[in-house]
């Protein structure tokens, strides 16, 4: 939930750190395979299918799925990020239901990655998901009006570091994280999540909690070096930085992202020559990036869906480029930004009844298999126009072409693939590698080429 999604606020109308010893970061996504498809929203039964039928064999290293915990009830996305308590009873599966889904996803050998809220419960009064009364800073069973910061006013001031990690996010209840109960029963979620086959948590509104609360509840859990990623938005000026959180685990860059939209939109790909740390970005191997997430599409700060091929080819462009851990992120159509997810989580269909699936999308879901063959080695072999066409290698591994033009490249290419046969994986033509590394291919407009190792035949 970032701290953009003023709606929610509207929504409402109708929740001192200590020094800790500091478990030792999870740096980028372990393994081989380091793509998360975050299924936004998905229930847990239509997870477990899909880890089956395309995370596994598209070699998706992760799936990241929504909050599991009881929540206030409504039908809009952003219920899910409203706390009640910790049962795992919310709108997507019950506990039984989210077990079965991290099972089957561990089957298909993909992993769990679980969005999780820490920072605060909900706003209001009401009874939740599973059946718990509760009142704002009242939550039975978890949490009393003491365990809450006395500063019970919305976020106002970012270049205020009390003011953000210590006031209300949008008016929802904010949990005295320094509190050792609060920290212990943080930790005994999470602790559940992890006995139920929970790999990994995304940390919602990580900077709205001071880095040493959030090192101390994961110091309490029974694997304290478990994949750990944080929703740490950069703002320039601002009291709290992503960089104070990585020492912790992952943070997520959205500058990245930011970026993206700005270049595929308005600049040159040319310009993309050394991206990520030489724009100034956080540490590749302790950044998670992405091209859009559930907040950047509603509030347009980033590319989505509705981009055409600048969300296509930037998608392209981050699973073939070496820095950061990618997500995918895999929503559903809306108009308005409050929608909650089609038919209450349960995909029938990619593509039917507003799903998107974006992982599924083939120009995406290709470079998957791309990224993990490649994955080691280092950018080589830069070509670009000065303008919208880039081409580059990954070693003797793989080579991509991105044409963002509107005309078509044909030119002679020189990388450092071994020669021989090989499947374009975006067009499914056979390409031709001359034993010098050379190629020659046209390349459509708005289009893609991805040459790798691991691809070598092109089938039916």
């Amino acid at each position: 939930m970032a701290r953009r999604v003023k709606a929610v606020a509207v929504a409402l109308a109708a929740g001192a750190a200590v020094t800790v010893p500091q478990p030792q970061a999870r740096a980028a996504a372990p393994g081989d395979k380091d793509v998360t498809a975050v299924l936004f929203e998905w229930n847990y039964a239509s997870v477990a299918k899909e880890c089956k039928d395309t995370l596994g064999p598209a070699g998706y290293g992760y799936v990241q799925v929504s909050p599991p915990e009881e929540h206030i009830q409504g039908p809009q996305w952003w219920t899910s990020y409203q706390p009640v308590g910790y049962r795992i009873a919310g709108r997507l599966g019950d506990r039984d239901a989210f077990a079965a889904m991290t099972g089957a996803c561990h089957a298909a050998g993909v992993k769990v990655v679980v969005d999780t809220v820490l920072n605060h419960m909900a706003a209001g009064a009401g009874t939740g998901t599973g059946g718990t009364a509760y009142t704002k800073y009242n939550y039975p069973g978890t949490y009393g009006d003491a365990d809450f910061h006395t500063c019970r006013k919305p976020v106002g001031n970012y270049a205020d570091r009390s003011d953000v990690q210590n006031c209300e996010l949008v008016g929802l209840a904010d949990l005295d994280t320094g509190s050792e109960h609060v920290r212990d029963r943080e930790a005994q979620y999470l602790d559940d999540l992890l006995s139920l086959g929970a790999d990994g948590f995304r940390i919602d509104a990580a900077k709205h909690m001071a880095a040493d609360d959030l090192a101390a509840v994961k110091s309490r859990l029974s694997r304290p070096d478990v994949y750990w990623k944080q929703e740490t938005i950069y703002g320039q000026g601002e009291a709290v930085q992503p960089e104070e959180y990585l020492r912790t685990g992952d943070a997520q860059e959205f500058r990245y992202a930011w970026d993206l939209k700005r270049v595929f939109q308005r600049e040159r790909l040319a310009y993309l020559k050394n991206f990520g740390e030489g724009w100034a970005y956080m540490p590749g191997d302790k950044a998670s990036v992405f091209v859009d997430n559930h907040d950047t599409e509603r509030d347009g700060n980033t590319l989505t869906y509705k981009d055409g091929a600048d969300y296509t080819l930037a998608h392209v462009f981050m699973l073939a480029w070496p820095y950061g851990s990618p997500d995918v992120h895999s929503g559903y159509e809306f108009t308005d930004r409050d929608a909650g997810p089609p038919g209450g989580g349960a995909v029938r269909a990619c593509w039917q009844e507003g799903w998107k699936c974006q992982h599924k999308w083939p120009e995406i879901q290709s470079m998957v298999g791309f990224r993990n063959a490649v994955r080691g080695t280092a950018v080589g072999d830069w070509w670009d126009n000065g303008y919208q066409a880039i081409a580059f290698g990954r070693g003797d591994k793989g080579y991509v072409v991105v044409n963002h033009e509107a005309f078509a490249v044909n030119r002679t290419f020189k990388s450092s693939l071994p020669g021989g046969s090989y499947c374009d994986v975006q067009s499914g033509r056979r390409v031709t590698v001359g034993g010098d590394g050379t190629f020659t291919a046209s390349v459509a407009p708005n289009a893609a080429l991805a040459l790798y190792a691991g691809a070598r035949g092109c089938g039916a």
